[in-house]
This record gives structure tokens, sequence and C-alpha cells, in this order.
């Protein structure tokens, strides 16, 4: 079974010769400075042959010695400074499969295989508070790095401060200054790993980017589609990992994309385009199994709070617990399925060949500017003809469905102006508020009618196990009034939304 680890702490340089740590009792908050000892780790580094992993500085390692002996994977954590989640597995032979799913989206069907060895003599060191509790692990290592084909070697001294679990990062800060003013400075290199391949010549090619600033307007959209291909491939470990909004946010990616091949149909060829479209699709509709479960189990669950006890009649939350665990075990098994699936693997693989021979027309080497306010400005319209034909419906069945169809429009357009906000700047950022502000209103609306089904389904299942369903007719009520709320709002909201304020040029 694997845990996770979040890491956070500083790598430094040790000065050349016989380096000691200067006395760390000095540092604000420090008690005691206690020796640990020293271990001796032995570490095997892997990774593809092209080294992705590294490329994304990752980390997959197998190491002996020391507490923690055992496989572990090192992500980034993009919103928090010097930090990582490290993942951890027991020592086996093989990969752990929960390690390996973590790095499929990046491994697909290659191998990995050792690239470096690191033997490492650590020299351990407890900072501690007056109350004994640790608030940081400094670590003196003398590093030998040996390449896989034992061509190369490299050695060097360095220190890792390492914050307590649950410690405050300004911490390290304290303990920086301290040893600044030994002489001590940062590391130049991300990792060990990363100075182990550098001084060793194991490097391989990193990722190939584009050189050049985009100026045409096929550049920009090759670079909204690169970056939401990057958020794919990135989102699914932490999707793997359950973490929070990373299934919404994968299928935003996947949406964005999708709605690029269709504002793009003029600059990207559509026959080119529309299987990969078709795919990203189905994985959209496959992840939203599961986030659509996690957005109508908030929703119902707000609502139950927000009643007074005494029309809370029978086992509500009870009952609801019950409906919403029997949906995510099968959703959870059936998102993880997917990704662990051909198919999806097939997908990143079709993105990276398309994005690497982009099938541009002509009109993609036209002025960004025009090309995309143009863009823009035909999804607004298509958003105008929906919307317009949403309002001219009588409330109910019809209306519902107009309305959910106005809504993925105004998404698209949405979506339109975002990618074009390098491009046309505030007029495009002004453009995506309100085309925001419009999807806000017929999602709720969406949602809504969602819940009803949701609501109907929990009603059924409390009158056959002998409870009451008043709760549940009373919150399908409160529903049916929130929709009529949104329809109400929705002329209004468009109305401040129906001049797009762009510029073709």
């Amino acid at each position: 079974m694997a845990e996770t680890k979040r890491e956070i702490e500083r790598k430094y340089d040790a000065p050349a010769g016989n380096f000691r740590l200067p006395d760390l009792r000095k540092v604000p908050g420090v008690e005691a400075v206690i020796d640990k000892g020293v271990m001796e780790l032995d570490a095997v580094y892997y990774d593809t042959e092209d080294q992705r992993l590294a490329a994304d500085k990752i980390t997959l390692r197998r190491r002996t010695g020391g507490d923690d002996a055992g496989w572990h994977l090192k992500l980034p954590v993009a919103v928090q400074a010097d930090a990582r989640d490290e993942v951890r597995a027991p020592l086996s032979d093989d990969l752990p499969r929960a390690l390996a799913g973590l790095v499929r989206s990046r491994v697909r069907g290659d191998e990995l295989a050792p690239v470096v060895r690191l033997l490492s003599s650590r020299h351990v060191t407890h900072l501690t508070a007056a109350d004994g509790s640790l608030l940081a692990e400094v670590s003196v290592d003398a590093v030998r790095a040996e390449r896989a084909d034992g061509e190369r070697t490299a050695e060097w001294a360095e220190i890792e401060v390492e914050l307590a679990d649950d410690g405050d990062p300004a911490f390290l800060d304290k303990v920086e200054k301290r040893l600044r003013k030994a002489g001590v400075e940062r590391s130049g290199s991300t990792s060990k790993l990363a100075r182990a391949l550098a001084e060793t010549g194991a490097v391989k090619g990193a990722k190939a980017r584009p050189a050049d600033a985009p100026t045409t307007a096929g550049d920009h959209v090759l670079a909204h589609l690169r970056a939401q291909r990057d958020a794919l491939v990135e989102l699914d470990p932490a999707v793997r990992r359950d973490l929070p909004d990373s299934v919404h946010q994968m299928r935003v990616a996947a949406r964005r994309m999708r709605s690029a091949f269709k504002t793009y149909r003029k600059l990207l060829d559509p026959a080119v385009t529309e299987p990969v479209a078709e795919e990203l699709k189905w994985l959209g509709a496959e992840l939203g199994i599961d986030r659509d479960r996690e957005v109508l189990t908030e929703r119902i669950t707000t609502r139950i709070d927000a009643l007074p006890r005494t029309l809370l009649l029978g086992p509500v939350r009870g009952r609801l617990r019950i409906w919403t665990v029997a949906r995510r075990q099968g959703s959870r098994r059936h998102t993880v399925a997917v990704l662990d699936s051909k198919r999806y693997l097939a997908l990143l693989d079709g993105l990276d060949a398309l994005l690497a021979a982009p099938p541009l027309l002509r009109r993609a080497h036209g002025p960004a500017a025009e090309v995309l306010a143009k863009a823009a400005l035909k999804d607004h319209a298509r958003l105008a003809a929906r919307v317009e034909h949403a309002l001219a419906l009588d409330p109910g069945t019809d209306r519902d469905i107009a309305m959910h169809e106005a809504r993925k429009a105004a998404k698209r357009a949405r979506y339109a102006a975002e990618a074009a906000v390098p491009v046309l700047g505030k007029q495009a950022k002004k453009f995506a508020k309100r085309m925001k502000a419009v999807q806000s209103v017929l999602g709720d609306h969406q949602d809504s009618v969602v819940a009803r089904e949701a609501l109907r389904d929990l009603a059924i299942q409390s009158h056959a196990a002998g409870e009451t369903s008043f709760t549940w007719g009373l919150l399908y009520g409160e529903e049916l009034a929130a929709a009529a709320d949104r329809e109400r709002e929705l002329p209004g909201v468009w109305a401040r939304a129906a001049e797009p304020g762009l510029s073709a040029g």
C-alpha cells in the first residue's frame, strides 16, 4: 500500500573541505540540536530512455538503507515553494503497481530502466523546540553518483533542510539565514537526480518546446492546445490520488481542447482533429461520472444543511450517505480503469502526434488578432441564437434542454476568449468574464435539473425502505424554485453579454 508525505525542503551546497554545520541552536525557536548519527543510503533512480520523468522534475527511485527504505516517487507541487509530494511503497524487486500508475501518463508503454545510482553517507541532525517537538531535520550528505552504464561517476557534498510535518515554512528562512552566515549557498540543482544526471553526463534530450514566441494565429492556437495536453498529463496522477478538484480540472482540459478544435476548424484540418476530438469527448464523459457525483453530492448536502432540524424527517443524512457511497465506489474504480485503458493512452499518443505535426490550414498563417477575434465572435453568435431560443420556450423539459445547450455554447465562447487573451488582452478578458457569467447562470440551472432527478431517486429509495420521503420532496421543491430563479435571471445576464465588445480588425 502506497502512502504520501508532503516534503518541504531546501538544498544547499556544502563548502569544500571538512565542513561542519554552524551552531544551529542560534536559530530562533530552536531549543536543542540532536545528533541522530550517520546512515548509509543506496538509491537507484529509474526513468524512460529519453528521461521523460526527469524533464517534468519527477523522480522515481528504489532505495535501501535508512528508516524509509522502499520505492519513492516524488511529484512537484506547483502551489507551494520548496514542496514535493513523496509517494512511498514498500521495498520490492519490481515497481509497485500503485506507483506505476502514477507515472503512466508520462511513461505510456515504454520501459522504465535505471539511469543513475546514488550512494549517500547521510549525517542527520534534528532541530527541536522547547516542548521537544521536531522543527526540521538537517542532513549533510556525502554523495557518490554512478551512471547506469558505469562509465562516469561524480561526487559532491550537500545539505538538506526538511521541515517537520505541519511545520511553518517560515522556519526554513530562519535556518537559511544562519547557514548563509556560515557561507552556505542554495544549491543550483533542483534535486540530487538532476545534479547526478548533469555531472555524470547522463542527461538525455529535454522535452522539445517551440523556440520562438507565437506570432501567427496558428502559433497561438497550438500553444493553447499544448498547454491543455500538458494539463491532461500532469493531472493524471492527481486524479489517481483522488486529490480535490483534480477530476474537474482534467475534464476542463479535455473540454478546452475539444472546444478549440471546433472554434478553430478553419485553422486546423478537421479531418485530422475530429477523430481526436471524439476521443476527448469520450474521456470527458468517462471522467464526468466521478465529477458529476461529486458536484451533486455537495449540492444536496448543502441543501440539507440549510434546512431547519424540524424538517429533517427520517434518516436523511444516512440515506444520502448510502446513496453516495454506492455511487462513489463504482465511479472511482471506473475512473482509474479509464486512465489505465489502452484507449486513453492511445489518446495521449494521438495528441502528441497531432501537436508534433499540426495539420495547419492556410488561415492559420494569418494575423493572430484578426483571426482569433473572428473565431470568438462566431462562437458568440452561436451562443446568442441558443439563448434566444431557450428564452422563447415555455418553462418545462424543452426549455431545460435548450438552456443546457446554451450553457455548452457559453462555455465554448468563454474558452475561445480565454485562448485569445495573450493576443487580444483586456478585450478578450472582458468578453470571457461576460461569457462566464452566462455560463454560471445556465450551469446552476442544469445542476438543478440533475439534482431533481437525484432527489426523486432518493425519495423512491426512502419510500421502499419504509422511511418518510417528506424531506426529499421538500428539497425537490427548492430545486424547482432555484431553476425558476435562474430562468428569470438569464435575460438580465444575457443583456450584459449580448454585445461581445471584440473587434475583428
